[in-house]
């Protein structure tokens, strides 16, 4: 029996803080768990990720009557894992956007990632009753749109596949910020089961071309100003590039997944193991690393029974 993985014994409840990262402009974090954006407009405010469940959603809507009692009109969901999606429907939005890519991933696969996501985050999916269903989006697009929160205009593009091939990025052109969803991490572990590392770089240097002054990251603390924002783009890259790098090599001399496996933990450990959710999201990323590297373009579906059997596999 293997044992548990790292995010299933991890139930301490994280310090949430709520920060300022430009006029109107908030990042919603919690000491590496999924955060939320928050961008106030004229007449309205936009969330930018809803969070795993209605509970943890209705802190950041907390957070939000804190500043503000505008209505909230708009939320953005960068991707469709259910850590970011399933408390939608606390914020009674009008609408609820998502790329045309991430709406067809809930399509492909949003039960099975709830259900996967279920087994391994049961402290973020506490209070999961209240969760009535997959979270559809009202509005989807296929490369760019823009939305006005009256006066205010903020762009949600696509500009490239990292975390998964749906991801999308909201920029507040006024304030030079960014919502990155989780194309950008800071102090905490790219998770790239569903990812695309030979891409992921591009990504990176199309988020680097925006010269945001400001970055709303996936995970970690908010970053502000040029040189913190520099400083998570080149970390990002790092652990995307010093994951896949050693698989790649093992793969190529026709290695095992276990030994792909030990050459990324000799790579890694050294540089990121105090990174939020490291253990967890380690051999999820060397499993996918190992498919790509050996030709699986299209990330495999993730279930409950697949993360089980990888985690033995590793371990035996």
């Amino acid at each position: 029996m293997a044992k548990a993985f790292a995010s299933q014994g991890d139930m301490t409840e994280k310090e949430i803080s709520f920060t300022k990262i430009g006029p109107g402009l908030y990042a919603f974090t919690a000491e590496g768990d999924p955060n939320s954006g928050v961008i106030i407009g004229d007449e309205s405010v936009m969330i930018v990720e809803a969070q795993a469940t209605p509970r943890l959603a209705n802190k950041v809507i907390e957070c939000v009557r804190s500043v503000t009692d505008k209505p909230i009109s708009h939320v953005v969901l960068t991707h469709y894992h259910a850590v970011r999606v399933l408390g939608a429907s606390a914020f009674g939005a009008d609408q609820i956007i998502m790329s045309d890519a991430a709406r067809g991933m809930v399509e492909e696969r949003g039960q099975e990632d709830w259900d996967s996501e279920f087994q391994r985050f049961p402290r973020l999916f506490e209070g999961h009753e209240s969760i009535p269903g997959l979270t559809y989006p009202t509005t989807t697009f296929s490369d760019s749109m823009t939305v006005y929160l009256g006066n205010r205009r903020v762009e949600i593009k696509q500009i490239g596949r990292a975390h998964t091939a749906g991801d999308s990025i909201v920029w507040v052109p006024d304030a030079q910020t960014m919502f990155t969803g989780d194309i950008v991490e800071y102090h905490s572990a790219c998770y790239c089961g569903d990812g695309y590392f030979r891409e992921w770089g591009a990504t990176l240097d199309a988020v680097k071309a925006y010269n945001p002054q400001s970055i709303a990251p996936g995970r970690g603390d908010a970053l502000i100003g040029v040189e913190m924002v520099d400083a998570a783009l080149a970390a990002t890259r790092d652990f995307v590039d010093s994951t896949y790098l050693p698989v790649a090599q093992v793969a190529a001399r026709g290695g095992t997944l276990k030994e792909a496996w030990d050459a990324v933990r000799a790579a890694c450990d050294p540089k990121f193991k105090d990174y939020a959710i490291y253990e967890h999201c380690l051999p999820f990323n060397v499993a996918r690393a190992y498919d790509e590297a050996r030709g699986i373009d299209h990330p495999r579906i993730w279930t409950a029974e697949r993360d089980i059997a990888m985690w033995e596999a590793l371990q035996s």
